[in-house]
């Protein structure tokens, strides 16, 4: 470790800080710890150091048993960021002359955004004002909606927006780092988990799969906007131009699609967000990028498989976003689960709920409160491997059987050939049981698999309340039905541990 040339060390940690002593805010450097995933990752940010307390001394920073011993972080402000926020911004300015926008309301919005930027960003530079990098990252949110707010007419404005405002938020708050986080000591893993459910590889199919839904919905948007003349359809042609023209999508005042796609860029954005220990130094964050992919996911997933009931026709690409969603919302719970256990701690000590919520902390009491006697299994250290991508994630036979009875149940009214309030129910109770299942994949999330059984409830009583039943439909739906309640009987393998929420897992 070079000195930094005055006598310190990057990295110098506080031996006896305490939580709740004054820690040190500024930009934690983020993009760089993405290629140290498999060991100790350093912190730096920009103000100058806090003095953790009046007994603090200070000593070289040290990993034991997934613990940091505490940190002090000292850096310059990251002028490159900042002025290649500025090039941006001049790029923002000159872009309306420089290319065939159509649109003097889109033309007037990157002018001004492009100023804003270069302003905010001088400021952030002169001044090391936290509220400036926020404001300029709210600034690369709005180019990303402009161009469907002003329903750009031409390609070129649409993609120059969508990759500024990417671009934005990546210059001043990813390669930066978050301002205004606290980085007390603590643990990497919660305490009883025997995994880290915020490390990179944890992380990486999420930001893939959202990916994934960008490009599709920013497929769809180009021809909802009129960028090309037809969309391919490998199974549903013309389905999926009936979906992007119906009722339904009209009635948003902006492309459904290319909101989708905005949704979808934010979560990938967001999934590059902080460190490995975000589930406690960033719980606002968590939060929000849980709320993104949990219930908006459910949501966008109930609205896709409503296509047959309300247009009549399927969309492969909408199809295919909607699995993404669901694969993502399996693979996110785990860690809002460790970020609510961790604030509901936080709260029982006695800690300021909403300061810890924004501002992130750590616990005193590092001690399990679980009380589960059986014995731990080892913690896993913070490896990159195809199988880190997945812990916390598990495969029962019982929960894959009550998908596939779930997509039966979607395709049935075609194959089986009945119609009226029985079909509508299938396809919109059989999406929801492909939802709830692929949600209990997630070790966390198991016990959402007695849901289904409430569904199965319904298949059986539903023939003699809904019109449109043949005599084949109704036994294959009761027979679904009672499938599906002794499916959701069985929990099924779980491998890793939980501390705390080990008791809900059942």
């Amino acid at each position: 470790m070079k000195d930094d040339g005055e006598g310190r060390k990057p990295g110098r940690a506080t031996r006896n800080a305490k939580p709740g002593a004054a820690a040190h805010d500024g930009h934690t450097g983020q993009m760089g710890n993405m290629g140290n995933m498999t060991g100790s990752v350093e912190h730096t940010t920009h103000t100058a150091p806090a003095t953790a307390g009046p007994s603090a001394s200070h000593a070289p920073g040290t990993h034991g048993s997934g613990e940091m011993a505490g940190m002090e972080m000292e850096q310059t402000a990251p002028w490159a960021h900042f002025f290649a926020a500025i090039i941006l911004g001049i790029w923002l300015i000159t872009s309306p002359v420089t290319l065939d926008y159509n649109s003097a309301a889109l033309g007037w919005s990157d002018v001004v955004s492009g100023t804003l930027i270069i302003v905010l960003a001088t400021i952030t530079l002169v001044r090391g004002a936290a509220w400036s990098v926020w404001a300029n990252s709210l600034v690369g949110v709005w180019l990303l909606f402009a161009p469907l707010v002003f329903w750009a007419p031409t390609g070129a404005g649409f993609t120059n927006d969508t990759l500024a405002g990417a671009l934005m938020i990546t210059f001043v708050l990813l390669m930066p780092g978050m301002p205004g986080m606290k980085m007390l000591p603590g643990p990497d893993n919660p305490p009883g988990w025997s995994y880290n459910p915020s490390t990179w590889p944890q992380r990486a199919p999420i930001i893939v799969l959202a990916f994934v839904g960008f490009f599709l919905s920013r497929y769809m948007a180009a021809y909802q906007l009129g960028y090309i003349n037809s969309i391919w359809d490998p199974f549903f042609s013309p389905g999926t131009q009936a979906v992007l023209t119906s009722n339904v999508s009209r009635s948003f005042p902006v492309s459904d699609a290319g909101l989708g796609g905005v949704a979808y860029m934010v979560e990938a954005l967001m999934g590059f967000m902080g460190d490995k220990r975000r589930w406690r130094t960033m719980p606002w964050m968590v939060t929000f990028f849980g709320i993104l992919v949990v219930p908006l996911g459910v949501a966008s997933v109930t609205l896709i498989v409503l296509q047959p009931l309300v247009v009549g026709e399927w969309c492969t690409p909408c199809l295919i976003a909607g699995v993404a969603m669901l694969v993502m919302i399996a693979l996110t719970l785990d860690e809002v689960v460790a970020m609510g256990v961790f604030l509901a701690r936080a709260k029982r000590e006695g800690q300021n709920l909403w300061r810890v919520f924004w501002q992130g902390g750590t616990l005193s009491q590092q001690v399990e409160m679980d009380s589960d006697p059986a014995p731990r299994t080892p913690t896993r250290r913070d490896v990159v491997s195809l199988d880190a991508m997945v812990w916390g994630v598990t495969l029962p036979w019982n929960l894959l059987a009550s998908v596939a009875l779930g997509v039966w149940l979607m395709a049935s009214p075609t194959v089986l050939g009945f119609g009226g309030t029985a079909a509508h129910s299938n396809h919109l109770a059989g999406a929801l049981v492909v939802t709830v299942a692929v949600m209990a994949l997630g070790e966390v999330g198991r016990p959402l698999r007695f849901v289904n059984m409430l569904f199965g409830a319904w298949f059986i009583v539903s023939p003699w309340l809904l019109d449109g039943a043949t005599t084949a439909s109704t036994v294959s739906d009761i027979v679904v039905g009672v499938a599906l309640i002794l499916l959701s009987l069985r929990r099924g393998p779980v491998r890793e541990n939980y501390g705390s929420w080990n008791r809900f897992v059942v």
